[in-house]
Formats: C-alpha cells, structure tokens, sequence
C-alpha cells in the first residue's frame, strides 16, 4: 500500500513553495498567494495608474500572467512579490503609454465636514497640489516612489521590481523629489 501524500498547509506555506505548486498547476495554491499578495498588488497599481478601474484590471491581468509563468518564478533570483510586483510595474508602464487611463476631475478629493471652511479649503487645495504633482511625476518615478516609500520596499528589491539596478532606483527617487520640491514650491 502507498502512502499517500500529506496534505498541503497552504495557509503557512511559503511563497516559494505556494509558488513551486501553482507551477505544477495548484490553483488552491495559486489562490492563497492571491489572497496573501492580491490588495498590495491593487494598492501598487491604484497608486501608479490613479484610477481604480484601471489598477483592477492590470492586477487581474498580473495575476493571470503569475499564474501562467509561476513555473518560471526563480525563488534564488528574488522574492516572489519582488516578481509579481515588477509585473505589476510592468503592465502599469504599458497602460500609461496606451494612455487609456483619465484624470480624476479637479473636484474629486471632498471636503472634509469636520474641518473648518479655511482649514479645508487649504488642506483641499495641498491634496489637489500633490495630486497634481505626482500625476506629473514619469511613472518610473513614480513607481520607485510607490514601492519604496509607499509599500517599504529596499532599494534592491524596487530595482528588482523595476528591472533595474538599485543605484538607479536611488537615481529614480533623487529625480522624483526634487521634481516634487519644484512642483510643490509656494
């Protein structure tokens, strides 16, 4: 008599073994990397594409593209969020050069009832500034700023992200800020 194989422990499991098993075509795997990894995935692309619908529809598409290559993730070549983030990033970039996404309308932050009238219109008026601004930003900025200021990301593990180096990602961040200190000048 054989013995059978123990069951899997998806909950504890770790991403590489998760992702071993969604390679081999495991779709509960698959899932629990989705439920571990899918709302950062989402915050990622709201905050480079600065629309909703459309962040929706790249994480959707990232996680169909995972699901189809995670016989090729390399776990001694990166984390596994390091790999489906850069395809994030990636499908992001494609969807700003196609241009598909709209601006939020000027008078989409409201106003805060609690606040006072003064108090937020000035504080109406910071959002909409820094909106503005990072909506200017190019969205390599703008992706090195997510991933490392917004999501905690290191250097090395934007720049894999991102394909590229993390002297260049501290390039990346160097260019974005000092373009937010020019846009944000009174």
């Amino acid at each position: 008599m054989r013995n059978a194989p123990a069951p899997r422990d998806y909950a504890d499991a770790a991403d590489e073994a998760l992702a071993a098993w969604s390679g081999d075509g495991d779709r509960r795997a698959f899932d629990a990397l989705v439920v571990r990894h899918g709302a950062f995935a989402l915050r990622v692309a709201t905050r480079l594409l600065q629309d909703a619908a459309a962040a929706e529809d790249v994480v959707q598409e990232a996680m169909v593209r995972a699901w189809g290559q995670a016989g090729k993730y390399d776990p001694r070549r990166g984390r596994f969020t390091t790999w489906l983030y850069r395809i994030v990033v990636n499908l992001c970039i494609d969807q700003r050069r196609r241009g598909r996404t709209e601006p939020l309308p000027e008078d989409f932050d409201p106003a805060d009832p609690a606040a006072g009238i003064q108090e937020s219109l000035e504080a109406d008026e910071g959002r909409l500034a820094l909106a503005q601004a990072l909506a200017a930003l190019p969205v390599r900025q703008r992706a090195a700023m997510t991933l490392v200021y917004d999501e905690g990301l290191s250097g090395a593990e934007a720049g894999q992200a991102l394909g590229v180096s993390a002297k260049a990602v501290e390039r990346l961040l160097a260019r974005g800020r000092a373009f937010l200190r020019e846009r944000l000048r009174p």
